[in-house]
């Protein structure tokens, strides 16, 4: 076996020159990711976070088919899931406070516990031809399910405290993991239910999300401190300066992708391809989850205040872009490949909402602020589904494209003609 050569000593005058001719090695910059996750006890609060992410993809798909399928309307199984929507929309800010003062672990586990007690109390309902109403509400009493995506970014918030690039790329993998989530937990509640049995994605989602809150909460280093009591409390994120502004932002990016669900699988259904519809909207996601770790990878240039107004506009020019393709191919295929570019603007816009978000929530109550948010994309959704749906019922599903493309003009407006006190 070679010996490594050794270093050559020589003398020039009054000098000792050392020179060494072994291999030299150049070290790899890991990379803005792996650095993150190297972080001590970030990977474990991570994968205990996807798991109990991932059934909120789910839930709503698991909810329709199994409804559905055994009652035979899909009325019904819409209305119960709206149900539970608004009732989310009403109780996770609440929820979040809690979260805010007593602490992460404290609250998020029975939340979800009781969260979880609503989903079986639904599937029994439905499994054992309850009347209706026990529906409505058993899948209310799934509101309490505590935002796990904005427990992760208040995690990154304090690990990351003063760190301006690595809190940008802790944002950009948080909506990149939102994006996989959400192409994932429907496809996979899809195959469980029209496989196994109708019941199956419920069970499986029930069991992630628990397990998942329970690994994530139990990583108690890398949890936030809580607010506790304070002599002189912090103000309300709702009344914080520029908050309103983001929050009616949200409502109206909300409003862009609920209709955009609903008129693409009216688009596809009228074309006799319904059920390829989720993959067409997974293309969507798929652009808008490598556009977020492209985005994270980057060093922003600039404030994310002045980020904002171009990254809504991108989205707005690339919303045209299904409009187009409808209105003047008629083609799915087309749409499909208009709607992967159209969703690569989604993630950078979502994430420096957030950033947004973190920079104008009081000290304290940053889960309050983070699900105030999200609250406004669910309302926002709602409100985008029915009218989306009310257009492609009554004029044509290639029309309805274009209710995206005015709920994402109306947030451009509102952000430009906004700005924080």
């Amino acid at each position: 076996m070679p010996r490594p050569p050794r270093p050559l000593f020589t003398v020039t005058g009054d000098t000792l020159v050392a020179v060494d001719f072994g291999p030299r090695t150049r070290q790899r910059d890991p990379g803005p990711y792996r650095r993150l996750l190297a972080l001590p006890g970030a990977r474990a609060f991570t994968v205990g976070n996807l798991m109990a992410r991932l059934p909120m993809g789910m839930f709503s798909v698991s909810a329709v088919m199994m409804i559905a399928g055994t009652r035979g309307s899909y009325a019904l199984a819409g209305a119960v899931t709206a149900t539970g929507l608004a009732a989310t929309a009403l109780v996770a800010p609440w929820t979040a406070r809690l979260v805010d003062r007593h602490g992460q672990a404290r609250i998020a586990l029975p939340a979800t516990l009781l969260a979880a007690l609503g989903s079986l109390a639904l599937l029994l309902c439905v499994r054992f031809d309850a009347p209706a109403w026990t529906l409505f509400a058993a899948y209310a009493a799934t509101a309490t399910t505590p935002d796990t995506g904005g427990m992760s970014r208040a995690r990154w918030a304090h690990l990351l405290q003063g760190d301006a690039k690595a809190l940008h790329t802790a944002n950009s993998f948080e909506q990149a993991a939102d994006e996989l989530c959400f192409m994932l937990g429907p496809v996979l509640a899809a195959f469980l239910c029209g496989v196994f049995f109708p019941e199956a994605g419920t069970l499986v989602g029930v069991v992630l999300l628990v397990v998942g809150m329970g690994l994530f909460t139990a990583q108690r280093s890398t949890e936030p401190p809580v607010a506790g009591k304070r002599t002189a409390p912090a103000r309300a994120p709702l009344r914080a300066p520029g908050m309103p502004p983001l929050l009616l932002v949200c409502l109206a990016m909300g409003a862009a992708f609920g209709a955009t669900e609903v008129v693409t699988i009216a688009f596809a259904d009228e074309r006799g391809h319904r059920t390829a519809a989720g993959a067409v909207l997974a293309l969507q996601a798929a652009g808008s989850c490598a556009a977020g770790l492209l985005y994270g990878s980057l060093k922003p240039a600039g404030s994310a205040e002045d980020r904002y107004p171009w990254c809504i506009a991108a989205m707005t020019a690339l919303l045209t872009l299904p409009l187009l393709a409808a209105s003047v191919t008629g083609s799915l295929l087309l749409l499909s490949g208009a709607l992967l570019v159209a969703g690569m603007a989604t993630a950078p816009t979502m994430i420096t909402n957030r950033t947004l978000v973190q920079e104008r929530t009081p000290e304290g109550r940053l889960n309050e602020g983070m699900t105030l948010a999200v609250t406004g994309l669910l309302g926002g959704i709602a409100c985008g589904s029915a009218v989306g749906g009310w257009v492609a019922e009554h004029v044509s599903a290639t029309a309805g494209f274009g209710v995206p493309v005015t709920a994402s003009a109306v947030a451009l407006l509102i952000s430009l003609g906004h700005k924080p006190d």
